[in-house]
């Protein structure tokens, strides 16, 4: 699965002709703050991703990765990419009781019964090299065909639903307009 996440300001639709000779005489300014507008959303949608998901921080950070920014694509947009499926519960505190893991998909703590991190008997149980520190599931009762246990968090949905596409909303469009209008003043006085 992979989404991608672009955003362009109809607002500015109205100022089509001042932007179109800010454009030909210094075309470096419009990708700037667009790059900028961006950035700084980009910084919002990985502070509630990051909270909406349960992921630690450098994980949401790499699955984000670098923005296509206004200079590189030749376009005034700025597009974060991101894709994958359901994470692996290793990367959500995953912690082995009796029942079985429990871990932090959404930031709530949650039992995924039958899981295991460990070998041997409890209350000895010990860390096994191979898991990897990965939570594992068994597919038959004989416990020789093992998967990894997943959580049903998976990113690209994440980004853009909830309270990580609003943040994005409620910053970006905002922003641009402001400094976009901004320039303009500065530049032509109105």
């Amino acid at each position: 699965m992979m989404i991608s996440m672009r955003w362009a300001d109809q607002h500015l639709a109205r100022y089509a002709e001042l932007l179109e000779q800010v454009n030909r005489e210094s075309p470096l300014i419009l990708p700037r703050i667009v790059n900028q507008v961006g950035n700084r959303a980009k910084t919002q949608v990985i502070r509630h991703l990051t909270a909406q998901t349960g992921l630690p921080r450098k994980t949401i950070v790499k699955a984000v990765g670098n923005p296509s920014t206004a200079r590189a694509n030749g376009k005034l947009s700025y597009e974060m990419t991101t894709r994958g499926g359901q994470i692996r519960l290793k990367y959500l505190a995953p912690r082995e009781t009796r029942a079985g893991v429990v871990a932090k998909p959404f930031g709530k703590r949650t039992l995924f019964a039958g899981t295991f991190m460990k070998g041997g008997r409890f209350p000895n149980r010990v860390g096994v090299a191979a898991f990897g520190g990965h939570v594992m599931r068994r597919l038959d009762r004989a416990g020789r065909k093992l998967a990894f246990a997943r959580s049903d968090v998976v990113i690209p949905h994440e980004m853009t639903t909830g309270a990580t596409l609003a943040a994005f909303e409620r910053m970006a469009a905002p922003l641009l307009r402001t400094r976009v209008e901004a320039m303009l003043i500065r530049r032509f006085g109105r």
